[in-house]
């Protein structure tokens, strides 16, 4: 059995008001067998969407190369806008050497509790993926009951957000479920009504696109 452990820690700068929160990058980021355009950063996988959404957002002009240039763009790109990363998953156990999170076992979950005790400026956390078994949401949830501390809903309309208190200064934070940037998740995408009505009135408007919009107010605000 895969024993797939997160090979990042944490990346939180001081500036940090928001927070990325996922599970894991894909196994060979664990291996260190990283593939031609990967970034060794956190979401740098070569397949994945999260940085591409971001550098439309903020038109960033990044490097998608395994480089230190490319880890230099994104450290300074988190640090000026005030944004940190913290995936939910320390390590996990796999029978299928993949990157699905229904295929982890044995899950064990950084404290995300305790780290944003650690820092008080962060107010917002922004998921990458929903509630679904093995999302962040999910692991943010189960641990939240380690605390007795449950999210209140603000909005149901996708993507979802919600509000919880901190147990040590009462502090609120918001959490938003993105859909995630993946390609797994192009399918959820296409489905959606709002998307459909996009790409109706603009045939090239991409799933990509439709991420782009979604996730840009609330890495703006």
């Amino acid at each position: 059995m895969f024993h797939h452990i997160h090979p990042y820690p944490p990346y939180i700068p001081e500036t940090a008001t928001k927070l990325i929160v996922g599970t894991l990058p894909p196994p060979r980021f664990t291996t260190g067998e990283l593939k031609e355009g990967d970034v060794d950063f956190c979401y740098g996988s070569r397949d994945g969407q999260l940085w591409p959404i971001l550098d439309k957002i903020f038109d960033l002009n990044l490097k998608f190369e395994t480089t230190a240039e490319a880890i230099f763009q994104r450290e300074h790109f988190l640090f000026e806008r005030g944004i940190g990363v913290c995936d939910m998953v320390a390590s996990a156990r796999r029978d299928k050497v993949d990157a699905s999170d229904i295929g982890m076992l044995e899950v064990e979950l950084r404290d995300l509790v305790a780290i944003l005790q650690q820092h008080p400026k962060i107010d917002t956390l922004l998921f990458t993926g929903g509630n679904s078994k093995n999302g962040p949401e999910y692991f943010f949830r189960r641990k939240l009951k380690e605390y007795n501390i449950s999210l209140k809903v603000v909005s149901n309309k996708v993507p979802r957000i919600h509000i919880f208190q901190m147990p040590d200064n009462g502090r609120i934070v918001k959490t938003v479920s993105l859909i995630a940037p993946s390609g797994a998740a192009n399918r959820a995408v296409g489905s959606l009504d709002a998307y459909k009505r996009m790409k109706a009135e603009n045939p090239k408007f991409t799933t990509i696109d439709f991420r782009v919009a979604q996730y840009k107010p609330f890495f703006l605000e």
